[in-house]
């Protein structure tokens, strides 16, 4: 199973795009890990149809260096005119995106430099993947936690596997505010009433009930998954660009937050995860294994919940 996850990694990134050298990529490589552009892979599928796949295993976990890859991509995404659809998806069986990087400093976070829209670069990707010209599609497939789950919010469509998608914001179980913006997003999709559920139940959701909920577009057999997103994809791409990015920018208009409803997010997870609460369960969950495969990932929404257990 090992040789073919990397096999299909090594396939997935000779299709990929190739960049640049960047710095990052020479500080991953001096201290012995991947490079950030072959954990995320842009591959240009056509002019007009782009996709992006995750591709860190063991769990995509996503921290300060990922989240500056994917602001590499999002700025070449703007920078094409030609661009009309972009699909995000996982090459990392069970896992979309687990969370965001729980053991790095929190000054790796904290000291990165603002985005064009004047945020931290995670609430300012969020903002500017919603607002793209091109249409964004998610296909989910495996498990989608906090900022997973916050990065396919931001996308303009959600297509799950009804077998394999799991999609959560555990924060509040592990005793802190979500960063990236799901208070702000999920009661304009959702309602108020079910986006609590989602936030403070901080309980994973299977593509049936996510789909139920209007958590995602729709839920399908894993097995179709991928051929109908594909053939949406090409479908949409294949259609009048102005006539997309029209319509795309009134549906924004009418459904988008505004930034500053995206900033207090980020602001809230800052102050929350430093809390003396929030670093007991954060200690508790890393000693259970927390980034690690196994049983706490895996379950991860169900283990949250254990904590006074596992204080005794």
């Amino acid at each position: 199973m090992k040789a073919l996850l990397l096999a299909a990694l090594a396939s997935a990134a000779a299709l990929a795009t190739p960049q640049a050298v960047s710095a990052e990529d020479q500080h991953a490589a001096a201290a012995g890990e991947r490079p950030a552009s072959q954990t995320i892979l842009l591959t240009k599928l056509t002019p007009a149809y782009w996709r992006v796949t995750f591709a860190n295993p063991p769990l995509n976990i996503v921290g300060p260096v990922e989240v500056r890859r994917l602001v590499e991509i999002l700025d070449e995404i703007e920078a094409d005119p030609r661009v009309k659809v972009v699909v995000f998806d996982s090459a990392v069986p069970g896992y979309f995106m687990a969370h965001y990087d729980l053991l790095k400093p929190l000054e790796d976070s904290t000291s990165m430099a603002p985005g064009p829209t004047g945020m931290h670069p995670v609430p300012d990707f969020m903002v500017r993947l919603a607002r793209l010209k091109a249409v964004t599609i998610s296909s989910i497939r495996g498990r989608t936690s906090g900022i997973g789950s916050e990065l396919v919010l931001a996308t303009d469509m959600r297509f799950a596997s009804r077998e394999k998608a799991r999609l959560s914001q555990f924060e509040v179980g592990a005793g802190f505010a979500p960063g990236g913006g799901p208070m702000a997003r999920l009661p304009r999709l959702v309602g108020r009433g079910r986006a609590l559920e989602i936030l403070l139940g901080a309980d994973g959701f299977d593509g049936a009930l996510a789909e139920r909920y209007g958590y995602v577009n729709r839920a399908l057999p894993d097995a179709q998954l991928d051929g109908f997103v594909d053939s949406l994809a090409r479908r949409i791409a294949s259609f009048d660009q102005q006539a997309i990015i029209d319509t795309k920018h009134l549906v924004d208009v009418a459904s988008l937050p505004p930034d500053a409803e995206m900033r207090q997010g980020w602001d809230a997870f800052i102050t929350s995860v430093q809390r003396p609460g929030a670093q007991a369960r954060v200690g508790a969950l890393v000693k259970r294994g927390l980034q690690k495969p196994g049983d706490l990932e895996d379950n991860l929404n169900t283990r949250t919940a254990d904590y006074s257990d596992a204080r005794n």
